[in-house]
């Protein structure tokens, strides 16, 4: 049964790691804790949603937990999170998964969990917030500095992209 799970399971749950990991060591360590958490609680598994998602919920949690323990969140007051510019339309719009997937994880620990849970899990503020303990005005602020980073960061890859394009 455990073989079948991790055979079914790893591949997926391994991108899932290493987006909120940002390397592959410490993605294999939440992977691992991540099977031995499933491996332990399969009876809790109640029916009442799929149980990829259950799964993925604990491997989500694993890796919050993970990074929780190495302290990458910081408090930041309300008064500066008013100061974090924000565009509705980014420059993100135009790039590949893969593209985007690559510079996310260059983002610090805590910004990249943050743009994790709010963008791509779907998590609102409050739930980030009470997840990991902060404010949700701290959540709102590392989300705004995250997409600032990210807006840069796609900046510097398209004008790199663009400088070989004309390279003859």
């Amino acid at each position: 049964m455990q073989e079948m799970l991790y055979n079914r399971f790893s591949s997926k749950m391994y991108a899932v790691c290493l987006r909120y990991a940002g390397n592959a060591d410490d993605a294999q360590d939440i992977l691992q804790d991540g099977f031995v958490k499933i491996y332990k609680n399969l009876t809790r598994f109640r029916s009442e949603g799929s149980f990829e998602g259950w799964v993925r919920r604990i491997f989500v949690n694993t890796a919050i937990e993970h990074l929780r323990r190495k302290k990458y969140f910081k408090p930041i007051a309300d008064k500066e999170e008013n100061t974090i510019p924000y565009n509705a339309t980014t420059v993100l719009d135009s790039l590949g998964e893969k593209d985007i997937m690559g510079l996310i994880s260059q983002l610090s620990p805590g910004y990249r969990t943050v743009f994790n849970m709010y963008v791509v899990e779907g998590y609102t503020h409050k739930e980030v917030g009470d997840i990991l303990g902060i404010s949700e005005g701290t959540s709102k602020s590392q989300l705004a500095r995250a997409r600032m980073i990210l807006q840069n960061l796609v900046g510097k890859f398209l004008d790199e992209k663009d400088r070989k394009q004309k390279q003859p």
